[in-house]
Formats: structure tokens, C-alpha cells, sequence
């Protein structure tokens, strides 16, 4: 198993390219199975869950080809199976969003439970009772789903969801895409990744109506075509990269981050007293910022909360508690969306924070604190990008153990931040 050997204290500078979104990229993969001509994708990040979903794709008969740097083309003309690997399904959230795709395609498939980060409770109540009422049936083996169409196939229908969540929204919209008749989608999640799903499908052939809304409608059509598309750059890596910028004191200029994506980040980021430059089509994050809590108009502790978009995104809440360890002054981290996100925090106490840990949801954060270097282990994606944050603003030397789960999300994160300046050694 690897670690990261980090060298904490050290400045960085430069300039850094973030790398295209793995929740866009997921679902990209798997509408890819939609059609029978071929799919370019460019700006697909190369790391471990990408890698995973490749690999499933490659299984079921789908030919893969790169086509050099971030851009491959993707033919999946000749499936050959309906049931993806299940060591690989397993190990992956978004193996789930092969569900429908591969139904539509040999009207059955099997659907292996995903797996995925341990934040808590992640329903797939969401995919399967909307499903089935489009028509598609769900016959729970233990491990695994069966499933088949109805004599009728999928169905347009008018489906409010219980919760706005995004995968189920993109399984959803791909589904319906193929339906006959017309569906309604409410309480659909709409974050930029979700968006950038619906801007492939509409390249294929798709009708959609409502993106970037909470409502959409979608117009079943025969077939979908082949299409080219370009993955948006990751808005949860750009505000990892603000965050570290931040509590190392840094220079930092990250280039072509989509600003249009961004969302509630940077305000989020001013409660904490950081300020961010937009600089043509760069953001510009200055050095020696005064790291201090913006106390709220009445003078009450402020907090730092996720919604859904264009909310605060909760894959963002480890990399804001964080920051609030190196701010002068209180303030309250509150999780809404996962009863187990903030169980890491303990990790981050060894190392020398101030945090009370009020519940599964919320923390008070109390700071500035001076961190120390401690041997860690990554519990998922953004709690270990959040450890390497703290490692590089830290005294002394850590080592993070477990960095699978960040290779997860984050392209060559150690040798991309090396390039700035850090000191991370993959041993």
C-alpha cells in the first residue's frame, strides 16, 4: 500500500490546471452505453474511480481508445454482457448509473450494490422506485439487483423526487431520454456536473428541457447518436486548492476554473476572511491573507453549511474545517446531508485543532490552531484531500496512509502540487 510522506510548512506558487470533474465524468461514462456510435470525451481526469469505471465499460464490450492527453473515444456498438464486473461494481458509486443503460440496451441487466465513500447512509431508494414506475423491474438478490422492462418498456412519467439527489437526478434523465412519452422531473438536483451530463445527451439527439433548473422535461426519442464533449473542470478540486492556498499562505493562480460553476464557494470561502481574484479567465489567490472569521451581521457565530446547488457543496465541508482550524475566531461546521462525513475530524484534533464534535452533523470549530505533523489514514476522498491540506500547513512531518482514496478523486495530486512547491513524497 502507498502513503504520502509530506513536509509540512512550505510555500507554494505557481500556476495549476484543475482536472475535469469526476461526478461528471461518472455519468458520462455510463450515457456512453445509450447509444451505438461513438463518444469523444476530452478533460477526462486520470484517477481511480475513472479508471474503475473503464474498466467495467472495457468488460461489458465496449471498445476504449485513447485518443492522447485527457481525450478518449468510446464505442459501446457491441456490448456482449449485461452484468458489469462486481469486484469493480462494488468498489464504485457510480457503477449504479450503468442500471438503466444497460436495461434500455438488453432489457435486463444485473445491478451490484455500489460501493463508494463511508460518509454515511447513501440511498438507492431514489433510483429504484422512480424507475420502476417508468417500468423497469427490481428483483433484490442480497449482492445484487436483477432487472428487466416491462412488456411495454419505459414509460414517460411525472416523477417528484424525495430528495434532490444528484445521481439519481442523472440516472433519471438518462432513462428517461429513452422512454416513450414525455417525463417531468422535479426536485431534480442541478449542479454543473449534472449539467454537463445533459449538455452530451442533448448532443446526442436528446430533448431536454429545464437545465440548470430544479425542473426539467425530457422527451423520449428513438435513438441517441455519437457526440463529442468536453468534461467541465472540477469545482470541488478548485476549492481544495483555494483552501490550501490559504492555510499555507500561498500564491496561488488556478487557470480556466469555469467560474460559472462555482456557485456559493468564494462567499463561503469570505465568511472565513479569504478573498479570491478573478484575473481575465484565472482565479488569482494572494499570499498572507488575514485568516478571520466574518462574524455574521448580528455578531453571531457564523456557519458553514451545505445545500444542494447552487448551495454550498458538502464534498466541500472537510476542506472548510480545515480552514477554519487556521482562522482567528469561532465558527460552526454544520453537515446536512451525511450523518458520517464529520466522523474524521478526531484525525484532525491529534494533529492539534481546536474542535468540539457537537454531534454526527455539526462541529465548532475554534482557531487559530498550530497543527503538527502525525501519522494519518485517509477515511474517503475529501477528508483525505482535507489531511493533506493540513499536512502541508503543518509543523513537522506526516505520513497519510490509505491515499488509494484520494487517487479516487484527485488527478496526480502529489506530483501537481509538488510542482508548486510542496514536499510530498509517494512511498
Amino acid at each position: 500500500m502507498e502513503k504520502f510522506i509530506v513536509t509540512g510548512g512550505k510555500r507554494l506558487a505557481g500556476e495549476i490546471t484543475p482536472a475535469g470533474n469526476k461526478n461528471e465524468a461518472l455519468p458520462l461514462l455510463a450515457a456512453i452505453l445509450l447509444s451505438e456510435e461513438p463518444i469523444v470525451l476530452h478533460n477526462l481526469p486520470v484517477i481511480g474511480d475513472i479508471a474503475s469505471m473503464k474498466q467495467i465499460l472495457e468488460g461489458l464490450g465496449v471498445a476504449v481508445r485513447s485518443l492522447g492527453g485527457s481525450s478518449w473515444e468510446f464505442d459501446a456498438g457491441k456490448l456482449i454482457d449485461s452484468a458489469p464486473d462486481e469486484a469493480l461494481s462494488c468498489a464504485i458509486r457510480g457503477s449504479f448509473l450503468l442500471t438503466a443503460p444497460l436495461t434500455l440496451r438488453f432489457g435486463h441487466s444485473k445491478a451490484f450494490v455500489p460501493g463508494g465513500d463511508s460518509i454515511g447512509k447513501r440511498r438507492l431508494d431514489s433510483h429504484i422506485l422512480p424507475l420502476k414506475k417508468m417500468g423497469m423491474r427490481f428483483s433484490y438478490q442480497g449482492s445484487h439487483y436483477d432487472t428487466e422492462l416491462e412488456p411495454g418498456g419505459l414509460q414517460g412519467q411525472y416523477l417528484l423526487l424525495d430528495e434532490a439527489s444528484v445521481m439519481a437526478t442523472e440516472h433519471l434523465i438518462m432513462a428517461a431520454c429513452l422512454a416513450k412519452g414525455t417525463t417531468v422531473l422535479y426536485n431534480a438536483a442541478c449542479e454543473p456536473h449534472v449539467q454537463g451530463l445533459c449538455r452530451l445527451l442533448l448532443a446526442m439527439g436528446a430533448k431536454i428541457q429545464g437545465v440548470g433548473s430544479n425542473l426539467l422535461t425530457i422527451e423520449g426519442v428513438g435513438r441517441l447518436g455519437g457526440a463529442e464533449h468536453r468534461v467541465s473542470p472540477d469545482h470541488t478540486e478548485i476549492g481544495s486548492l483555494i483552501g490550501l492556498a490559504a492555510v499555507t499562505r500561498s500564491e496561488i493562480t488556478i487557470k480556466n476554473p469555469a467560474f460559472e460553476n462555482i456557485g456559493q464557494i468564494l462567499p463561503f470561502f469570505g465568511r472565513l476572511g479569504i478573498q479570491v481574484e478573478q484575473r481575465g479567465e484565472d482565479m488569482f489567490i494572494p499570499a498572507e491573507q488575514e485568516l478571520r472569521v466574518q462574524y455574521d451581521l448580528d455578531d453571531s457565530i457564523p456557519k458553514i453549511d451545505d445545500a444542494p446547488w447552487p448551495g454550498f457543496p458538502a464534498d466541500l465541508t472537510s476542506i472548510m474545517t480545515v480552514v477554519a482550524t487556521q482562522c482567528e475566531g469561532n465558527v460552526l461546521i454544520f453537515e446536512k446531508l451525511f450523518e458520517s462525513r464529520l466522523f474524521w475530524v478526531d484525525k484532525l484534533i491529534r494533529m492539534g485543532a481546536r474542535i468540539v464534535l457537537c454531534d454526527p452533523h455539526r462541529a465548532v470549530v475554534s482557531g487559530p490552531a498550530k497543527l503538527k505533523g502525525m501519522t494519518l489514514s485517509s477515511p474517503d476522498i475529501r477528508a483525505g484531500m482535507a489531511l493533506l491540506i493540513a499536512a502541508l500547513c503543518a509543523e513537522g512531518t506526516s505520513e497519510i496512509h490509505n491515499i488509494v482514496q484520494i487517487d479516487r478523486g484527485y488527478e496526480a495530486i502529489d506530483q501537481r502540487l509538488n510542482l508548486l512547491g510542496a514536499d510530498i513524497k509517494r512511498v
